[in-house]
């Protein structure tokens, strides 16, 4: 039996990884992260434990690779459903789309958007892994499309901007409505309530005042 080419096994090592990293966003999104065990994830992907540490340092890096894969393919099926956008205005749309595309995984994942927040915001900070810049290369490509004279900065800006809103959604307690803060970056940016993903309550009230667009 001859031996398989290495773009079939490299193939099935992606295969292999991005089932542990399908899994690790269904068992945590179910049971939450400090209830989830690596013995967990591997089961539910129908892999050996010992493959997620030829693949991962540990569970914090597991998870985090998990979630900005999951923002990435979030925001990039955002970005890229039809109609694409043309014309002068289209990267007001595609701003528009990855600000809803952001908000919205606080909507429907919030036991495992919470978790990453705080893993975050602890001292483990950002996993610099392949998910997370494709994730920042999105978002990037998104305020140059916008019109962004320092994407370098602006991008930077924008991830603040997200973080901080989804941490609102989130907080314990005292959430913000997911509307009320759209409603606060749209205006930051100078966007038309109309574009992206509007929710389909009624238009809140405008900000008590907007920053300059950057256009």
């Amino acid at each position: 039996m001859s031996p398989r080419r290495p773009s079939v096994n490299e193939e099935l090592r992606r295969r292999s990884r991005e089932r542990l990293l399908q899994a690790t966003i269904e068992v945590v999104g179910e049971r939450g992260y400090e209830a989830t065990t690596l013995g967990d994830i591997a089961d539910r992907a129908g892999s050996a434990r010992g493959l997620i540490s030829y693949y991962f340092p540990g569970k914090r890096q597991l998870f985090q690779s998990a979630v900005h894969r999951l923002m990435h393919l979030t925001l990039a099926e955002a970005l890229d459903r039809p109609p694409i956008p043309e014309g002068p205005d289209a990267g007001q749309e595609l701003l528009a789309r990855a600000i809803d595309a952001i908000l919205g995984l606080g909507r429907e994942h919030p036991v495992l958007m919470r978790a990453h927040m705080a893993g975050i915001l602890q001292q483990e900070g950002f996993v610099q892994c392949d998910e997370q810049q494709r994730l920042a290369a999105l978002l990037h490509r998104t305020v140059s499309q916008y019109g962004s004279t320092d994407p370098d900065a602006d991008y930077t800006l924008l991830r603040a901007l997200l973080m901080g809103a989804v941490v609102a959604v989130l907080l314990p307690g005292a959430p913000m409505p997911i509307a009320r803060l759209r409603a606060e970056l749209f205006g930051r940016y100078g966007l038309d309530w109309e574009l992206g993903t509007p929710p389909s309550a009624s238009q809140p009230s405008r900000p008590a005042f907007r920053l300059p667009a950057q256009n």
